[in-house]
């Protein structure tokens, strides 16, 4: 979907989402563009149909706001909130914060195919992670942390996500599969939402998918994503660390 629309039409979403409200005015001053062109972006562009809003006054408002930490992501999520804090709490009381969260968001929770097994499995696999972080001098402990993305507010948006790990630099979108080998549909899974959550996120954040395959070992690969040149990063559990590295370079310090 973000394809078919303009790089405007994103200019508009990322402006409205960076401000407190903002009128059409300010927005198409601010853009250099008519006002006649700004509301066809506020009429037609599904973000803004979706995940923004105006007030009486006619200032524009994102859901979303794409600054540092990103205040109504946690509306969409799961479970939300900074890696101190996910690290604070024991597995009991995470795994019913968590069920709590995805039925606000309307996320099913049938068992049939051992879903809580699967949210358990990506606990502990980020737990590790960030003991490895730490491990290592990281300061993740501000990183913003989210389970179960589902943005599904109106008809035009869909996005999801297992595990969103935002960095001020970066957001790695981790899609889980209890699995040991690779499957390209997967890997074409992890990839398929990257351009919505670059609208999301705005510019200021590159974001990072990447496929995490808790039943495999010793695992750190690249696979190239079919018709382009373009490569997804896929590791096991115990290798996660190293898709972090690649972009944030921390062992190169």
């Amino acid at each position: 979907m973000p394809s078919t629309y303009t790089d405007i039409d994103r200019a508009v979403y990322s402006l409205i989402c960076s401000h407190d409200g903002i009128t059409a005015r300010e927005l198409a001053h601010k853009l250099g563009i008519t006002r006649k062109e700004v509301n066809q972006c506020l009429y037609r562009y599904p973000f803004i149909r979706d995940l923004c809003y105006h007030d009486e006054d006619y200032r524009w408002h994102g859901l979303i706001r794409q600054a540092y930490p990103h205040e109504g992501l946690q509306d969409y999520c799961g479970w939300y909130g900074f890696v101190d804090e996910f690290l604070s709490l024991d597995e009991d009381t995470w795994l019913i914060e968590l069920e709590r969260g995805c039925r606000a968001i309307g996320r099913n929770l049938n068992d049939t195919r051992g879903l809580i097994h699967s949210f358990t499995d990506a606990r502990q696999v980020m737990r590790n992670l960030f003991a490895d972080l730490h491990g290592c001098s990281v300061d993740c402990d501000n990183w913003e942390l989210a389970f179960e993305l589902r943005i599904k507010r109106a008809k035009w948006v869909r996005i999801y996500a297992d595990v969103l790990v935002i960095t001020p630099t970066h957001a790695f979108s981790l899609e889980f599969k209890r699995k040991d080998a690779i499957d390209q549909d997967e890997v074409l899974q992890a990839a398929k939402y990257v351009p919505y959550l670059e609208v999301i996120f705005g510019p200021d954040l590159d974001v990072i998918p990447a496929l995490v395959l808790t039943r495999a070992s010793d695992l750190f690969r690249h696979v190239q994503l079919p018709n382009t040149t373009a490569e997804l990063p896929v590791a096991s559990a115990d290798m996660l660390f190293n898709v972090f590295d690649e972009y944030l370079t921390f062992l190169e310090q």
